[in-house]
C-alpha cells in the first residue's frame, strides 16, 4: 500500500514504514505514462489459444498479515504456470502477471517457490522482450519475458505472457507470502517493452461463461476470486453497476460523493479506483477532514502524516456513493488501519494529497461483494451476504 503513495509521489505516512509486508501493495505498482501510438499487442502473432471454453471457476484465497496490530492483509491465489505452483497476489490496479524466477540470484529469491522456465515443457522465450516496474522509492522488479500456460482454478490461457523476475528489491524479497503478482487491470498499463501485452482477464474472457471475474474479500475471514461467473449466494440484494473507463488500465469510475452521518460531500470531478492491491481508502481532502471532525481526538499528525487517534475512540460509519441510487456502507469499527503505539491507531482513510483519482482499496472490498464485468467495462458492488 505504501507504493500507492510513491505512485502519485506523495509523502508515505510513516505507520507504512513501520509495516514491511505494507510495501507489497502490488497495484501500488507505477501508472506508466500511455503512449496513444502504443499499442497492447500479444507477443505471440494472434491471441493466444485458450486451453478450456465455457468456464466457471472459483478460487479461494488466502489472507496473510504479519502484524497482528494491522488491519491490512494479502490476499493471495493459488497459481499454476508451466505446471508449477505460486502464491500471487492479486492486483486488478496493474496489469503485469510477474512472478519470482530461478534467474533471481539466492539472497532476493530465499523463501519464496520460484519459477524455473527450464522445469516447463511448455515456457517458450521471448527474444527482446523485457519488463521493469520502478518506484519512487526506488524499490523495483525487473527481468525477462517468456509463454507459458497459466492455470487458476481450472481457468487456464496457453501462450500467456510471463514476466520472470531477474531482480527484485528487499521490500518484494522480504515479503515470502507472496511469489509474484497478477494484475488485473487493463493492458494499457502493462509494463512490458517493446510492446504492451495483455492480461490474464483479457485473454481468459472470452472463453468464460460470462466476461466477469468477481472478488469476496472479507477481513479475517476466507475469501475467494470467482472467474466466470457471479454466485448470488455471496452478496445480499441486487448488484449496483459503474461503468468504467479503462484508459489508464484501472477500473476507474466516477463517485459522486460519501457520506458521513447526515452530512454529504461531493467528490464529483475525482474519479475512483477499484483496487484490490492498496489497503485503505485514499480520497479527496474534504472527505477526510469531515471524517476525522466526527473522531473524538482525531489530529492530522505531521509525524505519521497522517490522521491518527486515541483506539478507544468511537468511528463513524463512511458511505461511499457507488451510483445515485446505491451507496457502500463502511462501518466505523473497519476504519482503522494500524496502531502506532499503546494508545494511538492510524485511520484507514487518508488523504490521496490532492491527486487527481482516489484509491479505493482493501477497507471498502472488506464490505463489499465487487463484480469486474470485462464485458460491459463496468464494476458491480453489493454488501457481503
Amino acid at each position: 500500500m505504501r507504493k500507492a503513495f510513491d505512485k502519485f509521489g506523495w509523502d508515505v505516512p510513516e505507520p507504512l514504514l513501520l509495516h514491511t509486508d505494507a510495501f507489497f501493495g502490488p497495484n501500488d505498482a507505477p501508472s506508466p505514462a500511455i503512449d496513444p501510438a502504443e499499442s497492447v499487442e500479444p507477443i505471440a502473432p494472434t491471441t493466444p489459444p485458450l486451453a478450456n471454453k465455457a468456464v466457471a471457476k472459483v478460487v479461494n484465497v488466502k489472507q496473510t498479515s504479519s502484524d497482528a496490530s494491522r488491519a491490512a492483509t494479502q490476499f493471495l491465489i493459488p497459481a499454476t504456470i508451466g505446471g508449477q505452483a505460486l502464491a500471487l497476489n492479486v492486483d486488478t490496479g496493474s496489469s503485469d502477471l510477474w512472478v519470482f524466477s530461478s534467474k533471481l540470484p539466492g539472497s532476493e529469491s530465499k523463501g519464496h517457490a520460484v519459477f524455473d522456465p527450464a522445469k516447463s515443457a511448455t515456457f517458450q522465450p521471448v527474444p527482446g522482450a523485457s519488463f521493469a516496474i520502478k518506484y519512487g522509492d526506488q524499490s523495483h522488479a525487473e527481468g525477462v519475458v517468456g509463454k507459458d500456460s497459466v492455470n487458476i482454478g481450472g481457468a487456464v490461457v496457453v501462450n500467456h505472457p510471463i514476466e520472470l523476475a531477474s531482480s527484485v528489491s528487499g521490500s518484494f524479497a522480504f515479503d515470502t507470502n507472496a511469489d509474484g503478482i497478477i494484475g488485473l487491470g487493463f493492458g494499457v498499463s502493462n509494463q512490458v517493452k517493446p510492446n504492451r501485452q495483455p492480461t490474464f482477464f483479457e485473454n481468459v474472457m472470452s472463453s468464460l461463461d460470462q466476461p466477469v471475474f468477481t472478488a469476496s474479500l472479507k477481513r479475517g475471514a476466507p475469501g475467494s476470486y470467482g472467474f466466470g461467473t457471479i454466485n448470488p449466494s455471496l452478496f445480499q440484494g441486487s448488484l449496483n453497476y459503474a461503468p468504467v473507463d479503462p484508459s489508464q488500465g484501472w477500473w476507474m469510475f466516477n463517485s459522486s460523493g460519501a457520506v458521513i452521518g447526515d452530512q454529504k460531500i461531493s467528490t464529483t470531478g475525482t474519479p475512483s479506483i477499484a483496487d484490490t492491491g492498496t489497503s485503505i481508502l485514499l480520497m479527496v481532502d474534504a472527505v477526510v477532514d469531515a471524517y476525522y471532525a466526527q473522531v473524538p481526538g482525531a489530529v492530522r499528525d505531521p509525524l505519521h502524516n497522517g490522521f491518527v487517534y486515541p483506539c478507544d475512540a468511537a468511528l463513524p460509519d463512511l458511505g461511499i456513493a457507488i451510483t445515485d441510487a446505491y451507496t457502500a456502507i463502511i462501518p466505523g469499527r473497519l476504519m482503522t488501519f494500524s496502531q502506532t503505539d499503546l494508545n494511538t491507531c492510524f485511520g484507514a482513510l487518508q488523504s490521496n494529497r490532492g491527486q487527481s483519482v482516489q484509491i479505493l482499496g482493501d477497507t471498502l472490498f472488506n464490505t463489499q461483494f465487487v463484480v469486474f464485468d470485462g464485458g460491459k467495462t463496468r464494476v458491480g458492488f453489493a454488501p457481503h451476504a
